[in-house]
């Protein structure tokens, strides 16, 4: 028997795919811009700066569902935030190693990878806004409300 998907693995998986999506619109339109703006260098830095902004932008919701997948127990929250804290730091320390070695780079036009890293953050945080504000959780968790009573057996509200 499989349960339900939790509200926040269903708002999760439906940020990953429209982070992708849009991901897509970015690298294609970024890559256009940066073509007309700097020729094959534009291209290049407006793609580079796009699949990298997505993919790290989309670790985060895909580190926060493996944490989520974790059995319950007394470690669960402890183990999960460690999960989620340590890909942070991964993320972090990959994100600033690539910077490095793209800095300097004759195929790497600045001003076109930072409009398009940046265009790529605003996307995405309009995209975790729209999931949010069109999800449907509800406001209690997986709690199990009680049956009601019969009245003649004595119960509450029965004789």
């Amino acid at each position: 028997m499989t349960s339900a998907p939790s509200s926040s693995s269903v708002i999760l998986r439906m940020t990953l795919v429209w982070g992708a999506v849009i991901t897509g619109i970015l690298a294609l339109v970024g890559g256009v811009i940066g073509y007309l703006v700097a020729g094959l260098t534009g291209l290049a830095s407006a793609l580079v700066g796009v699949l990298l902004a997505g993919l790290f932008l989309g670790m985060t919701a895909l580190i926060i569902l493996i944490a989520g997948r974790l059995p319950p127990g007394p470690a669960q929250i402890p183990t999960f935030f460690a999960i989620v804290l340590g890909g942070w730091v991964v993320k972090l320390v990959v994100f600033i190693v690539a910077l490095l070695l793209l800095r300097g780079q004759p195929w790497i036009e600045p001003f076109v990878f930072f409009f398009s890293v940046l265009a790529s953050v605003i996307a995405s945080l309009v995209v975790d806004l729209v999931v949010m504000a069109r999800a449907r959780v509800p406001y209690v968790g997986e709690v199990d409300l009680p049956t009601s009573v019969d009245p003649s057996e004595g119960g509450p509200g029965g004789s």
